[in-house]
C-alpha cells in the first residue's frame, strides 16, 4: 500500500520478512513456542515490489470503513453519466444502501478507534501517497488505496434486471463484503463491481468453509544414529554436489525469491484459537487465491430475490444480469525493466518470466507458485501433464532404436530383396476389366518402408510400452500424494457441493432430506432419472452410429479410389496408387473427424444437460465422459478397419467379394497392411496436433487482437485508449478471453487422446511417443502463455485427483495390450514370417531361427498362383499371383486352404493368448510392487499428526499462561 523508506526497508531485510511501519512501531512480534518457531511464509507470499503495496497494520481492522464505503459509492454514483431512468434508480438503490450500511456499524467500536485512525492518517508522508496512487491506478485496489479488489463483476448498464443486481448487491453487503463501482474507460454500456473481502469476513467463512491455515513450522523426527552418522554423510554429499555443474532443468531460487518453503503445520482455521495462527501480516494471511475463494463461495450462496432457489452468482450470470465474474489479475505480466535486477513486479509477471516463455521450455514447472495463483485443480493439471510428458522421454527413445532398427536394416531385410528383385513375378491386376497386370518389384519402395515399423523390435516394443503405460499410472499415484501432502490436501474432503441452479429450477416441487446437511433440497426420482439416462444412452449410440456410417463412406471411397489409381493415366500414379489411395483417405478421413468434432461438442452438451446432473462435478464427469466416448470412436474407428479388417473379406481373384456387387473389395500389400495403419497414425496425430496448438493459442490471440483494434477505435463508445497501459486492470482482464465453459476437460481430453494413440497402436508407428513428447513440450508452454497471458483468471478451485481421467487412462492401458496382441498377430507379418521360418524355411531343421537366411523364398510361399485364362475362357493359362495361402489351380483341391494357412492362424491365436497373459501378469506384478503412497511419506504424516496434537496442547496452555499473568494470578508450571 505504501512505499517506506531505505530505513525501515533496511530494517525489514534483518528482520527477514515484511512488515509495515505501525507493525514496526506498535506492535510486539510473535514470539515462539518453546519446541517450534513460527512459519514465517506467510509474510513473503508476495514479490518484494508488491509488498509495498500490500502491507497494513496487524491492528484490528473495522468491520466496514463507512465513511470510505460511503464516500466511494456516492463519488462513483457522481461519477457515472446520466443514463435512462432504470440507471438513475439503480445509482439511488446504491446510495440508500450505502446509508443502511451507516445505520448497521457498530458506533462505539468506530469511537473507539478514530484516534487511532485519525493520527495513522496524519503520519502518512508524501511517498506514500505516490505510491496509494500508483496502487489504484494499477487497478488492485480500490480508490482508497487500502482494500484489495478480490473480485470482479461486469454488467451493462443498459439490461434490464436492474432490481436483481441492486438487491444481490445488497445481500452481499449484508454478508460482510465491500463494494465499489466502476465505469469502463473503453465501453460506456459497462460497468464493474469491484468486490473487497474484509478481515472479519474472510474469518468467518473461513472458519464455515474449513480452510487450513498455518499455526506451526514443521520439525522432523530423527533418532540419534542418523543425526549423528547422517549429518557427515550429508555433508559430504553436499561437498560433492557442490562440485557437480547445475541441473539446467532445475530452476534456480534466485530466479524464483517468492518460492520460499512454507514447511508449516496447518489446522482448519477457527476464530475462537486464532491465536494458535502465525498471523505476521493480516492483508497476507490469507493468499489472493483464498481471498478468491472465499468471496465465490459467498456470491454462490447470495439471495437476489425472496425465495429458497433465488440465489447464486451463476444463475444471474445465465439471465444476463452480470455479463462475467471472475478474480483479477495481479497485475502486468510484463516489465520495462529485466527481473534479474528489479525482481517480479507480481505473481503473474513471475509465472510469466519463469514458466510461461518460451525460453523456459527446457525447465521444470514451479508448481507451487502455479497452484499458489490458480488453484490446486489448474496446479494438478500441469503436475499431471509434465510427469506424463516426463515419463514420455524414455518411450521415446526406445520407440526411435527400433524405428533405427528398421531403418538400419531396411536395405538388408530379406523381404525387401525378394520384393525389390522379383521381376519375373506377375501380380493379379486390381480390378477385372480396366487394369493391367503388375510385377512384384514396383512395390519395391512400399515394402522397404514396411520394414521400418514391421521388424523384429515390434513385438519388444508392444511389451515394453504395455509396462510403460502401468508404470506410469503407479507412479502418477505416488507423485499425486506426495502434491497433496505438500500441498496440504491429504486431510482435505470436499465440502458438500452446491446444487446446480437448473437441477434447483427443475426439481423445485420435489424435496427430501439431504443425510448429509439434514437440510431439505431439491430431489430427482429414479423413474425420471432412468427416463433420462436411456435418452442419453440412445444419443450416446447414434452419435457412435454416425461415426461408422462416416468410417463405411471412406471405406467406399478407397474402393473407388482403389480403381481409378490402378487404371490411371499418369504412370507415376499409376505405379503407386497404393499410396495414392491411402494418402487421400486419411486425408479426407481427418477432415470428416474434425467436421464431426464440432458437432460432437454440442449433442454431448445437450445431452448431459437433459440428464440434469445434480452437481457440477457430476456433470463434468458425465459431460467428459462423453467427449471422450465420441472422440475416441471419430479418431479410431478408421484406424481400427486399417488394423483389423483391411485385406481380411477381399476374397481370391475370380470369386473376389464386392461391395454392392460393384466395387472390389480392398486387398493388403504384399508385404502388409501394417504401413497403411503407420500412415493412418501418423497424418491423423501430426495434423491434429497442429490444428490442437492452433485452436488453443491462434484463435485467442486473434480474438484479443480483434478487441485491442476495437479498443483502440473506441469501438465500444469509450475513450479513445492509445496505451493498453494506461487502462486499470479490470478493463484488462475484461478485454481478455474467458476460460473454457467446460473447465479443464478440453485439456485433458487432447491429451487423454493422445496417450491412446500413444498407446493403443504403438506396434504399428513407434515414432508415436517421439511425437508426442515433441507435442507436449509445446503443449506445456502453450497452456502456460494461454493461462498467464491471453486468459481471464479463472477460479482458484481445490482438488486432490485428476477426477475420472484416471479411469479412463487405466481402461486405455487394458485396452492398449488387447491391441497390439491384435497388431502383432493379425496385421503384421511377425506371425508368418515365425512360421515360415520355424516350419517350412530353410532352417525348420536346424537350432536357429529369425534370420534373414531363414526366410529365404518366404514371398513366393506367401503368395498363391491363380489361372487368368478361367476369366477369359482362353485354353492357354495365364498365371498370375497374389497373396493367400491357397492351392494352385493344378491340385486336386484347386484354391482351397492350405496347411500353412491354418499353422499361421493357430500360431497368430496363441501368440494373442500368450501376450495378454503374460503383459497383463507382468502389469498386475508391477502395481502390486508399487505402492499407491511412499513409505516414507506414511511414516512422516503419522509423526505430524502426533506432533500437532502435542502442539495443539502446547499452544493452549502457553495462552492460558499468558492470560494468567495478564490477570495477575499465580503462576504455576501445570496444565489447566
Amino acid at each position: 500500500m505504501v512505499h517506506h523508506s531505505g530505513s525501515i526497508q533496511s530494517f525489514k531485510q534483518q528482520k527477514g520478512m515484511h512488515t509495515s511501519i505501525s507493525e514496526i512501531l506498535k506492535e510486539k512480534s510473535l514470539k515462539p513456542s518453546r519446541r517450534s518457531l513460527p512459519c514465517l511464509a506467510q509474510s513473503q507470499t508476495h514479490p518484494i515490489n508488491l509488498n509495498h503495496f500490500l502491507s497494513v497494520p496487524l491492528s484490528p481492522e473495522p468491520k466496514a470503513d463507512v465513511e470510505g464505503l460511503s464516500q466511494s459509492i456516492s463519488t462513483s454514483c457522481s461519477l457515472l453519466p446520466p443514463q435512462t431512468a432504470e440507471d438513475g434508480k439503480d445509482h439511488c438503490v446504491v446510495e440508500s444502501e450505502a446509508t443502511t450500511c451507516e445505520t448497521r456499524a457498530d458506533e462505539s467500536f468506530l469511537l473507539q478507534k478514530r484516534t487511532v485512525f485519525r493520527a495513522r492518517f496524519e503520519a502518512r508522508t508524501d511517498s506514500i501517497q505516490q505510491g496509494k496512487n500508483r496502487a489504484v491506478s494499477s487497478g488492485l485496489f480500490f480508490r482508497d488505496g487500502k482494500k484489495r479488489i478480490d473480485y470482479i463483476l461486469v454488467y451493462k448498464k443498459s439490461s434490464p434486471q436492474v432490481e436483481k443486481r441492486c438487491t444481490f448487491e445488497k445481500n452481499l453487503r449484508a454478508e460482510g463484503l465491500m463494494l465499489e463501482k466502476e465505469p469502463s474507460l473503453t465501453n460506456n454500456d459497462i460497468m464493474f463491481v469491484k468486490i473487497h473481502a474484509p478481515w472479519d469476513t474472510l474469518c468467518k467463512y473461513a472458519e464455515q468453509m474449513n480452510i487450513r491455515m498455518p499455526f506451526r513450522k514443521k520439525c522432523y523426527f530423527t533418532d540419534w544414529k542418523s543425526k549423528t552418522l547422517g549429518s557427515r554423510f550429508h555433508m559430504r554429499c553436499r561437498q560433492i554436489k557442490s562440485w557437480l555443474p547445475r541441473n539446467p532443468m532445475k530452476l534456480d531460487k534466485e530466479a524464483l525469491p517468492d518460492l520460499e518453503e512454507t514447511d508449516c503445520y496447518t489446522a482448519p482455521f477457527s476464530r475462537a484459537r486464532m491465536h494458535h495462527f502465525t498471523i505476521n501480516n493480516r492483508q497476507t494471511f490469507f493468499s489472493n487465491s483464498t481471498r478468491s475463494r472465499i468471496v465465490h463461495h459467498v456470491l454462490q450462496r447470495t439471495k437476489y430475490e425472496e425465495g429458497k432457489l433465488k440465489m447464486g452468482i451463476n444463475r444471474l450470470l445465465g439471465n444476463n444480469t452480470y455479463e462475467a465474474a471472475f478474480p483479477p489479475h495481479e497485475g502486468g505480466y510484463k516489465s520495462r525493466h529485466p527481473i534479474k535486477t528489479h525482481g517480479a513486479q507480481n505473481h503473474r509477471h513471475l509465472l510469466y518470466e519463469r514458466w510461461a516463455r518460451w525460453g523456459m521450455w527446457y525447465k521444470y514447472q514451479p508448481l507451487d507458485l502455479i497452484r499458489r495463483y490458480f488453484g490446486e485443480k489448474i496446479g494438478l493439471y500441469f503436475a499431471w501433464l509434465g510427469w506424463y510428458t516426463g515419463m514420455l522421454i524414455p518411450a521415446a527413445l526406445v520407440g526411435v532404436f527400433v524405428f533405427l532398427y528398421g531403418l538400419f536394416t531396411m536395405d538388408s531385410s530379406q523381404v525387401s530383396k525378394e520384393i525389390c528383385e522379383a521381376n519375373t513375378t506377375i501380380m493379379c491386376p486390381m480390378c477385372e476389366d480396366t487394369c493391367d497386370p503388375w510385377t512384384l518389384s514396383d512395390s519395391c519402395v512400399y515394402a522397404k518402408v514396411t520394414r521400418l515399423f514391421d521388424n523384429g523390435g515390434t513385438v519388444f516394443f508392444a511389451i515394453f510400452m504395455a509396462i510403460w503405460a502401468t508404470v506410469f499410472l503407479e507412479f502418477w499415484k505416488r507423485r499425486r500424494a506426495e502434491l497433496t501432502y505438500d500441498w496440504d490436501l491429504i486431510d482435505w474432503e470436499e465440502e458438500e457441493e452446491e446444487l446446480r441452479p437448473q437441477f434447483e429450477a427443475k426439481y423445485s416441487r420435489m424435496e427430501r432430506v439431504n443425510p448429509i446437511s439434514g437440510k431439505p433440497e431439491p430431489f430427482q426420482p429414479f423413474s425420471d432419472k432412468l427416463s433420462r439416462l436411456m435418452v442419453s444412452v440412445s444419443g450416446i449410440f447414434f452419435m457412435i452410429s454416425l461415426v461408422l456410417t462416416a468410417v463405411f463412406a471412406v471405406v467406399v471411397f478407397r474402393l473407388i479410389a482403389m480403381e481409378k489409381f490402378a487404371s490411371f493415366g499418369w504412370y507415376f500414379v499409376k505405379k503407386n496408387w497404393q499410396f495414392a489411395t491411402s494418402g487421400t483417405g486419411v486425408c479426407i478421413n481427418f477432415m470428416i473427424i474434425m467436421s464431426l468434432n464440432v458437432v460432437y461438442e454440442k449433442v454431448a452438451y445437450l445431452l448431459t444437460n437433459l440428464e440434469h446432473p445434480r452437481t457440477e462435478s457430476e456433470w463434468e464427469n458425465s459431460f467428459a465422459l462423453k467427449m471422450f466416448l465420441f472422440q475416441f470412436v471419430n479418431l479410431n474407428s478408421s484406424t481400427f478397419y486399417i488394423a483389423f479388417f483391411l485385406g481380411r473379406f477381399a476374397g481370391r481373384p475370380g470369386k473376389y467379394n464386392k461391395l454392392f456387387n460393384r466395387w472390389r473389395l480392398e486387398e493388403c500389400h504384399p508385404s502388409g497392411c501394417l504401413i497403411d495403419l503407420c500412415l493412418q497414425m501418423g497424418v491423423i496425430m501430426f495434423f491434429k496436433q497442429i490444428w490442437n496448438n492452433f485452436m488453443e493459442l491462434g484463435f485467442p490471440l486473434l480474438q484479443n487482437w480483434w478487441s485491442r483494434r476495437k479498443m483502440k477505435k473506441g469501438g465500444g463508445g469509450g475513450q479513445n485508449v492509445e496505451n493498453k497501459a494506461q487502462l486499470p486492470q479490470w478493463d484488462k482482464d475484461w478485454n481478455l478471453q474467458p476460460m473454457n465453459a467446460h473447465g479443464l476437460v478440453d485439456e485433458y481430453l487432447e491429451m487423454v487422446l493422445q496417450f491412446g494413440f500413444t498407446t493403443i497402436f504403438v506396434a504399428a508407428f513407434p515414432l508415436a511417443p517421439l511425437l508426442a513428447l515433441l507435442n507436449n513440450i509445446i503443449e506445456i508452454r502453450l497452456d502456460a502463455y494461454k493461462f498467464v497471458t491471453q486468459w481471464r483468471r479463472p477460479m482458484p478451485a481445490r482438488a486432490t485427483d485428476i477426477g475420472i481421467w484416471h479411469g479412463i487412462l487405466e481402461g486405455i492401458g487394458v485396452l492398449a495390450v488387447i491391441t497390439n496382441a491384435f497388431v502383432i498377430a493379425i496385421t503384421s507379418d511377425y506371425i508368418p514370417r515365425f512360421v515360415y521360418a520355424f516350419k517350412y524355411g530353410p532352417c525348420k531343421d536346424k537350432g536357429h531361427h529369425h534370420k534373414d537366411e531363414c526366410l529365404q523364398g518366404y514371398m513366393n510361399s506367401s503368395l498363391s498362383v491363380f489361372d487368368m485364362s478361367e476369366l477369359k475362357n482362353s485354353s492357354q493359362p495365364i498365371y498370375c499371383r497374389y497373396r493367400d495361402y491357397r492351392a494352385p489351380p493344378w491340385s486336386t483341391g484347386p484354391y482351397e486352404f492350405t496347411l500353412q494357412f491354418w499353422h499361421v492362424l493357430a500360431a497368430r491365436l496363441a501368440f494373442i493368448i500368450v501376450f495378454e497373459h503374460l503383459v497383463f501378469g507382468i502389469k498386475s506384478f508391477i502395481a502390486y510392487l508399487i505402492p499407491d503412497m511412499p513409505k516414507g511419506l506414511c511414516d512422516r504424516m503419522r509423526r505430524e499428526k502426533y506432533l500437532m496434537q502435542e502442539m495443539m496442547y502446547e499452544a493452549e496452555l502457553e495462552h492460558l499462561q499468558k492470560e494468567r499473568k495478564k490477570n495477575g494470578r499465580r503462576y504455576h508450571h501445570e496444565w489447566p
